[in-house]
């Protein structure tokens, strides 16, 4: 099947392609919550008055080092700005609740300060996580569905371990399209049962994409200093290119998934969506680890770089050979442009480019895939749920949850993903074996096999078209080129960096390598960052037509 076709129909887990239209987007709830006036009338300039506008984990530092900040003043600040923007305002609903407890944290760290303990650069910042990521505090842990509504983890995710460790601030959690978009084949990214629709904040009638859908728009609309997403196929990267940031996704095994509700035991992690390529470098540095409680991160040892801010280089785009996806060069798709003119960026800087097909290799992948991830969700979800204390313990009790209460929980779209997905055998099946071998062990051949044939240091692409708008009533459209999921099958590195905007929504442009080349990817990405500096901060801008 196309792999294009694939993720509309399929619904995988980041549904990473989207398509412009000037039109009036389809009907959406909440109208009251989006202005009545074109985008022309709102297009007055991204609102720099915040005190802590586009400000870096650097920046922060800076100003908590001085005394000119500290660690409670910036976290009020952040609290005080999801209140105008996220609660109020626009009403971006990226957030779906805010810590109880992070005032308290943010004391103790100042008086950390106080007396001489740093902890690492990531002392006192405030960091959104996605609500797919057990804390063991007084934030529910929820996939965003009203069946598991209340339920709050008996212990920390390993990553928020770290998180704690480095003196991060758990700010809150974020929404999400529900089930990280593993539950109907017409979902609409940013909608969960329990936070409803995010909004992209660029343009309010547009998708931040998903499923990191609230992550994405609350680290582009500096709700946070960092954001963490986790992604199946798409999921971090895809919102990232919609809502203008740097998404990480790292190598499978980098950072641990325990305690992070799963789709794929071999697709899934987590990681940063920043403003920049240097935030996201360290925050990738404090949570890679190995953890006893997920096995596949025993393959990182000896693999993790202890601090990954060293690979970013300003001229680290000399000598390098990249590979460019040509399917990505031509046809009617407004990112075309935009990857010509990021192709003679890094020419400019260096690089060597020649043009490679991965798609032809992986997009025959695509319903492996799809089985592969049908499979491993219920297999996943059943051991979560069991330990879990929730009041569902079973994917079949999940799915009995939303058949009863259909208005709240499925008022949109259904769940047939799930039902699809519980109707299977166990991970002995010889189907899931077979499909395994062919997604993973193909996607990893046909990017190993173009990287050595090429002599490539990464390969380059579009990482989705422009954010299309947002459609409860018939779900996601598709379109466009899109470059999730040669990396996500073969569980290697990704990282998309904004190349400019289309219309006023942004676009990002992919880098790919093997697996744990994430410090040369770095170097990669930040050196085409600094030569192009395409970040742009939102407008919240309203509809082009009210």
């Amino acid at each position: 099947m196309n792999r294009r076709l694939f993720l509309r129909n399929g619904s995988l887990a980041g549904l990473a392609l989207s398509t412009v239209s000037l039109a009036a987007c389809s009907t959406t709830p909440d109208k009251s919550d989006q202005p009545a006036t074109t985008a022309a009338d709102e297009a007055a300039g991204p609102d720099t008055s915040f005190e802590l506008h586009e400000a870096t984990v650097a920046d922060l530092q800076e100003k908590m080092k001085s005394g000119q900040l500290t660690a409670r003043r910036i976290t009020e600040l952040y609290l005080q700005r999801i209140e105008q923007i996220d609660k109020a305002g626009p009403k971006l609903h990226a957030v779906l609740e805010t810590n109880p407890d992070a005032l308290k944290l943010a004391d103790q760290l100042d008086e950390e300060r106080k007396n001489g303990k740093l902890r690492g650069p990531l002392h006192g910042i405030p960091v959104l996580i996605k609500d797919n990521i057990d804390t063991a505090d007084q934030q529910q842990t929820t996939a965003g569905s009203l069946a598991l509504a209340g339920h709050k983890a008996s212990q920390d995710a390993f990553i928020v371990q770290k998180l704690r460790a480095a003196g991060a601030i758990i700010l809150g959690k974020t929404n999400l399209s529900e089930w990280a978009n593993f539950r109907s084949t017409r979902s609409t990214s940013g909608w969960s049962s329990r936070g409803g629709q995010t909004k992209n904040p660029y343009i309010l009638d547009r998708t931040p994409s998903g499923s990191s859908s609230g992550s994405g728009a609350a680290a582009a609309a500096n709700l946070c200093a960092l954001a963490i997403g986790t992604e199946t196929d798409g999921s971090i990267v895809s919102p990232a290119s919609c809502c203008g940031l740097v998404g990480l996704k790292p190598t499978v095994g980098l950072w641990s998934r325990a305690g992070i509700i799963p789709i794929s035991a071999t697709q899934d992690t987590a990681g940063p969506m920043t403003r920049t390529v240097r935030d996201a470098a360290v925050l990738l540095s404090a949570l890679a680890g190995a953890d006893a409680r997920d096995a596949v991160t025993k393959e990182s040892t000896g693999k993790i770089q202890p601090d990954y801010t060293k690979f970013l280089v300003a001229d680290g785009l000399k000598g390098k050979r990249l590979g460019v996806e040509k399917a990505h060069l031509t046809g009617s798709s407004d990112a075309v442009p935009l990857l010509k003119a990021a192709l003679e960026v890094l020419k400019a800087q260096g690089a060597i480019i020649v043009e490679v097909e991965v798609e032809k290799l992986t997009d025959p992948l695509g319903q492996a895939e799809y089985d592969v991830l049908l499979y491993e969700f219920k297999d996943g979800v059943n051991k979560y749920l069991a330990t879990a204390g929730a009041g569902v313990k079973t994917l079949t009790d999940v799915i009995r949850f939303n058949t009863e209460n259909k208005p709240k929980a499925m008022p949109f779209f259904q769940q047939e993903i799930l039902e699809d997905s519980n109707k299977l055998e166990g991970l002995s099946s010889p189907k899931y074996q077979a499909a395994l071998r062919k997604s993973h062990d193909g996607a990893k051949a046909a990017l190993d096999g173009v990287l050595r044939q090429e002599k490539l240091d990464g390969i380059v692409a579009v990482t989705n078209a422009p954010a299309r708008c947002i459609d409860l009533i018939n779900g996601d459209s598709g379109g466009g080129p899109g470059f999730s999921s040669p990396a996500a099958m073969a569980g290697y590195p990704h990282i998309t960096v904004p190349m400019g905007q289309v219309h006023g929504l942004p676009v990002g442009l992919s880098f790919v390598s093997g697996a744990y080349q994430e410090g040369p990817l770095l170097t990669l990405a930040y050196a085409y960052e600094q030569a192009s500096k395409k970040r742009m901060a939102p407008e919240f801008k309203a509809p082009f037509v009210g």
